[in-house]
């Protein structure tokens, strides 16, 4: 579950080190309280739900974090493998910005729409799943999803202009 909890908390924190300490943090919580596990749900959805949460803790602990151009910090998480047996430069290099492009974008939507964002359409959880994973409604993680796809959507449309091309 370590892979899984890491990109969660990654996507809604996007910045690997803090994806790292959050990571760590509630797999420990989760080693601590398993005897608390009520069975409810499945093991993954409590898991994901207490990731979930401290990534939560830690933009609500966060200082308001400045963004500068020489960040490099997205660099190399924003790399991706191709599956394509040719070698391409120009195509991967274009996959990789679209990819940083795409990862800062979300970095700017309000946390919760980032967080039932990345649940829903990046790690592919159902509306159930995330309303037990972050205690609220299945209407108000729809609402919250397309709030965040509309923002999403605007904020990729003002950064895409210089050259990206959107798919």
């Amino acid at each position: 579950y370590q892979l899984y909890a890491y990109n969660i908390a990654y996507r809604i924190l996007g910045n690997e080190e803090d994806a790292k300490d959050a990571t760590q943090e509630a797999l420990i919580k989760v080693y601590k309280s398993i005897n608390k596990f009520q069975k409810k749900s499945s093991f993954s959805t409590w898991l994901y739900r207490i990731v979930v949460n401290t990534s939560k803790d830690f933009l609500k602990n966060r200082t308001s974090e400045k963004y500068s151009i020489d960040e490099d910090e997205g660099s190399e998480k924003a790399k991706i493998e191709i599956a394509d047996q040719s070698f391409n430069p120009e195509k991967i290099l274009e996959k990789n910005e679209s990819s940083k492009l795409i990862q800062d974008s979300i970095k700017k939507l309000p946390n919760d729409s980032r967080i039932a964002l990345v649940l829903r359409d990046i790690q592919g959880f159902t509306y159930e799943e995330i309303s037990e994973m972050i205690t609220v409604p299945i209407g108000t993680v729809k609402s919250r999803i397309a709030r965040g796809r509309s923002q999403l959507k605007k904020i990729l449309m003002v950064e895409g202009r210089d050259g990206y091309e959107l798919r």
